[in-house]
C-alpha cells in the first residue's frame, strides 16, 4: 500500500466505516469515499490486510468490498498485483462523459417536465459553496448532479445515472488535481465556473424550461470534458 496502514486512518475512513449497519457496505463506502476524495490516490495499492487494521474488521469484507468497487469501474484488480485505485485515463474519461451526455440532460429534461423538489439540489449547492476543501466540494456536486435527475420518473435511467456517478466523481478528482496553477495564472479555478453553471442550470429547472436545462447540462458536461481530458464523441468533428 502507497501510505501506512496509519496514514490511511483518517476521519472519512473512520468516520464512514461506523455510520452503516453492515460491516460489508460500510468498508465498501469507507473505501469508495476515500477514493473519490482523493484520500486514495489513482494507482495506489489496496492492500487487504492494512484496510482491514484500519477499518477494525477481518479481511473477508474488504476483499468483498474491492469486488465491487472493481465492478464500479473504481478499483483494478490483478491475480498477480492485487487491487488498486483505478488510473484516469483520457479514454475512460471520454467514454464516462459520452454516456453522461447520452443520459442525463434527458434525465434532466424530464424531472423538469414531472416536476420535481429542487430544495435538495439548492442545499447541495449551499455545501459546494461552503466547502473547506476539495473532498467536501467533490461530494457535495455529486449529490447535487443527483438532485437533477433523481426526479426523471424511470428507475432504470436513475440506477444508470448512479453507475456513472462514482466513475465521473474518479475523473473529477484526477481534473481538479491536474488543474493548472491558477492563483498564479490570475484566472478563476474551474470550480468556481462549475459552481456557477451549476446555479443556471438550477434556475432553469425552477422555471420549468426543460429544453434549457438539459442544454445548459449538456455544455457543462461537454465544457468539462474538453477543458480536461478530450471532446465527448458527440461532439467531435468528423
Amino acid at each position: 500500500m502507497g501510505t501506512t496502514a496509519a496514514g490511511v486512518a483518517s476521519a472519512f475512513l473512520t468516520g464512514a466505516a461506523g455510520a452503516l449497519p453492515s460491516r460489508t457496505v460500510a468498508v465498501l463506502e469507507a473505501i469508495k469515499h476515500a477514493i473519490l476524495t482523493g484520500e486514495l490516490r489513482p494507482g495506489q495499492a489496496l492492500v487487504e490486510t492494512d484496510l482491514a487494521e484500519v477499518l477494525g474488521v477481518s479481511k473477508t469484507p474488504v476483499r468483498e468490498a474491492l469486488k465491487t468497487l472493481a465492478g464500479a469501474g473504481l478499483v483494478t484488480m490483478n491475480p498477480y498485483k492485487g487491487a488498486a485505485v483505478r488510473v484516469v485515463d483520457d479514454e475512460q474519461a471520454r467514454h464516462v462523459y459520452d454516456a453522461r451526455l447520452l443520459l442525463e440532460p434527458e434525465a434532466l429534461a424530464r424531472a423538469v417536465t414531472r416536476g420535481h423538489d429542487w430544495r435538495p439540489a439548492h442545499a447541495a449547492l449551499t455545501r459546494a459553496d461552503h466547502a473547506l476543501d476539495q473532498a467536501e466540494r467533490s461530494l457535495a456536486n455529486r449529490d447535487f448532479h443527483r438532485e437533477l435527475y433523481a426526479g426523471c420518473g424511470n428507475p432504470l435511467l436513475t440506477k444508470m445515472l448512479d453507475d456513472l456517478r462514482d466513475q465521473t466523481a474518479l475523473v473529477s478528482v484526477a481534473a481538479w488535481r491536474h488543474e493548472p496553477d491558477w492563483l498564479l495564472q490570475g484566472t478563476t479555478p474551474s470550480w468556481e465556473r462549475e459552481a456557477a453553471e451549476h446555479r443556471s442550470m438550477l434556475r432553469a429547472a425552477e422555471d420549468g424550461d426543460a429544453e434549457r436545462a438539459a442544454a445548459l447540462l449538456r455544455g457543462h458536461i461537454t465544457s468539462f470534458a474538453a477543458r480536461n481530458f478530450v471532446e465527448p464523441q458527440e461532439n467531435q468533428k468528423v
